[in-house]
C-alpha cells in the first residue's frame, strides 16, 4: 500500500477519527478529522473549524499542518482523512494545495473508514496533477 507500515497507518487513522470527534462543524454538520506523519515519525491531527462569517472557518487538513508546523514538523510522509460519508473523502483544492507544500508527489493520501480501514488510496500527485510547489520557486 506504501511505505508507511501498517501499525503506523492505523495510528495515522485513529488520530483522524479522534480529530474529527473534536471538530466544530455546527453549520454543516459534516465534521472532518485529519492526520498528517511528519519526517520525525510524528502524528499531527486536526479537525475541521467552521465560523458564522463563510468562508473564514478552516478544514480538518489545515488544523493539521498547522500543529505539524508548530511542532517543527516541515515534511508531511503521509495524510489519512475522515468523515461519516458514503464515499471516501479526500481534501479539497485548497488543502491539495496546501499539503503540496510540505508533501512530495508521492504522497499518500488516505481516505479511512469508521473502523481505520483504508476505503481509498490515492498520492499528492494524483490528487493535485501538475501541482505548483516550493520546488519551483528555485531557478
Amino acid at each position: 500500500m506504501s511505505r508507511i507500515d501498517e501499525p503506523t497507518r492505523n495510528a495515522l487513522a485513529a488520530a483522524a477519527w479522534a480529530a474529527r470527534a473534536q471538530a466544530y462543524a455546527p453549520y454543516s454538520r459534516f465534521a472532518v478529522g485529519a492526520a498528517v506523519l511528519d519526517e520525525q515519525g510524528r502524528i499531527h491531527a486536526g479537525g475541521n473549524v467552521e465560523n458564522a462569517a463563510y468562508p473564514q472557518g478552516w478544514c480538518a487538513e489545515t488544523s493539521a499542518l498547522a500543529a505539524m508546523v508548530g511542532a517543527g514538523g516541515r515534511r508531511v510522509q503521509a495524510v489519512a482523512v475522515c468523515a461519516e460519508s458514503a464515499r471516501p473523502v479526500t481534501p479539497c483544492g485548497g488543502c491539495r494545495q496546501k499539503l503540496r507544500e510540505f508533501a512530495a508527489d508521492d504522497c499518500p493520501v488516505w481516505a479511512v473508514g469508521r473502523d481505520a480501514v483504508i476505503r481509498a488510496v490515492h498520492t499528492l500527485g494524483a490528487l493535485l496533477p501538475a501541482g505548483f510547489g516550493p520546488d519551483q520557486l528555485t531557478p
